[in-house]
């Protein structure tokens, strides 16, 4: 596989840098508008988790513990589970930025409702109703970024979809730490009701952004498609070479996806090699960003700290939003970082990186566990914890969305995506119900079963992550339909445009290590 130049990098014209193109600007404007749908879901995970250590909301809800704890954090999951059946065709029917305006709509209407509850009834439909919602929107949030984005900016900005998930985050972490001294009700009710803010500003602002392209075209819009490109990506000119190009392979392939591949419905995803080797990455990405011990810390933070002896609320609330704007800050790096060291070098410096620092917890917390005066032990515990989901955030952060959808073709990338997302509720719901009653059950024996785990983690990547860097989207994706296809569509777009081809296959030999098996 080759991580040589793009085939289309040598088209661009432009010199400037993109901090003073003012029609990128306005696009990337365009882009933070979407990336921030990821921002209610961080939002959420850390405002539960913040919620837990405060007495108004325990006092409100009667202590929830157990599996009824479990439903609280379960069933924002289940509500997305019962949308992921109409979701993808929402996205491919009506369209991106139709099916975002559907989702924040419905959010915020549960948020309301959320906010206003009086009774376990009334808040957990509401979140049922919050996670029915946001799937609308997270199906169609990161599709539009990579379809949208300029071709050398796709990987980042992409990338920084999972990342916006720590903003979103950090700001109910902070919250709760501010709120939860308010001796009334709304020391819970005022973070719940800032949960609404990303989709009121989506849906005022959804109606500006472009819609994709790839969704244009695939109408028989073509002008339209044609008229998005050439605004944002050449200041106007439809004549431009790299717009030509990105023109006609886009073109080509959804000619190839119609005419070649015939990818279409549901069993599509696994009637080729190639589509196979995509689901199984797909679904391995979406259960590892779950079930690498991360759910036990992200959800129960403060019953792994009551279990080492960290029972202050002002602490627990203080530590987690430190980690947040740490994990914010690894996760921006690194995801800045996956076109110039790769996406697989990533991977396995994460998976082994989290292995190391989770088998070092685990003994902390065995140690404590044995010895509760260990004060020594208790520290260290909070500080492989930190270095855990630095190494998390290299890989599992920025590149679980982005690498999803980019590897996978226009006509199934929706419902490739909602396979994603479906497989990432699936194990949160697992996450979410069985951790808390694990925890109480096994205590600290209970950390041995995500070393297992991990290990298993890096070897799946070691033989399956394929590397994509360098490669715009339609090549990207085609890498696993084999490399005639890339050449096909490059080439063929090339030709259709006039312009002169580069194949960087041409320029760099293929590296054994960077192959996935079927």
């Amino acid at each position: 596989m080759s991580d040589g130049p793009a085939g289309y990098l040598h088209l661009i014209t432009e010199t400037r840098p993109w901090y003073k193109n003012a029609r990128i600007l306005v696009l990337n404007f365009w882009i933070c508008v979407l990336l921030i749908t990821s921002s209610t879901n961080g939002y959420d995970g850390s405002m539960m988790n913040g919620l837990q250590s405060v007495d108004a909301w325990e006092s409100e809800f009667h202590t929830p513990h157990g599996g009824t704890l479990g439903l609280f954090n379960a069933i924002q999951n289940i509500g997305s589970l019962a949308a992921y059946p109409i979701s993808p065709y929402v996205t491919d029917g009506l369209g991106r930025r139709a099916s975002i305006f559907i989702g924040a709509l419905i959010m915020i209407g549960a948020t309301i409702l959320q906010t206003a509850s009086h009774s376990f009834g009334m808040f957990i439909g509401a979140r049922f109703l919050i996670g029915f919602g946001l799937t609308f929107a997270a199906a169609a949030a990161p599709l539009l970024v990579t379809e949208i984005a300029y071709p050398t900016q796709r990987a980042q900005a992409t990338s920084m979809y999972n990342t916006l998930w720590y903003l979103g985050s950090i700001i109910a972490a902070w919250t709760t730490f501010g709120t939860f001294r308010i001796p009334t009700n709304w020391a819970w009710r005022i973070p719940s009701a800032l949960q609404a803010l990303p989709s009121v500003i989506q849906i005022f602002l959804i109606w500006f952004v472009p819609e994709s392209p790839r969704w244009l075209l695939s109408k028989g819009r073509e002008d339209e498609a044609l008229n998005t490109l050439a605004y944002y990506h050449a200041n106007g000119n439809k004549n431009d070479p790299l717009v030509q190009y990105e023109f006609e392979e886009i073109k080509a392939a959804l000619a190839f996806d119609r005419d070649v591949a015939a990818n279409v419905g549901w069993l599509a995803l696994i009637k080729t090699p190639g589509n196979r080797r995509r689901l199984r990455i797909i679904l391995a990405l979406a259960f590892f960003s779950q079930w690498s011990g991360n759910g036990l810390v992200s959800y129960y933070l403060n019953k792994v700290f009551i279990s080492i002896g960290i029972t202050s609320h002002d602490t627990q609330l203080l530590i987690n939003g430190l980690l947040n704007i740490f994990n914010f800050i690894v996760a921006i790096v690194a995801g800045f970082l996956c076109e110039r060291v790769g996406r697989r070098r990533l991977f396995m410096i994460s998976t082994i990186g989290m292995l190391v620092f989770w088998t070092l917890q685990t003994v902390c917390v065995a140690i404590y566990a044995k010895d509760n005066t260990n004060t020594a032990a208790a520290h260290t515990v909070v500080g492989m914890i930190f270095l855990f989901y630095g190494f998390y955030d290299i890989a599992f952060t920025p590149l679980i969305v982005s690498y999803t959808v980019e590897i996978l073709p226009y006509s199934l990338r929706a419902k490739g995506f909602t396979v994603f997302n479906f497989a990432i509720s699936v194990s949160l719901i697992f996450n979410q119900y069985v951790n808390p009653i694990a925890l109480n059950k096994l205590a600290w024996k209970y950390y041995l079963v995500y070393v297992v785990w991990l290990v298993f983690e890096a070897v799946f990547c070691y033989f399956f992550i394929i590397e994509t860097k360098n490669r715009s989207l339609e090549e990207t994706a085609a890498l696993f339909d084999g490399d005639e296809t890339v050449a096909l569509i490059s080439e063929k777009a090339a030709q259709n445009a006039g312009v002169a081809h580069r194949n960087p296959s041409d320029e760099n030999s293929r590296s054994s290590n960077e192959k996935g098996g079927e």
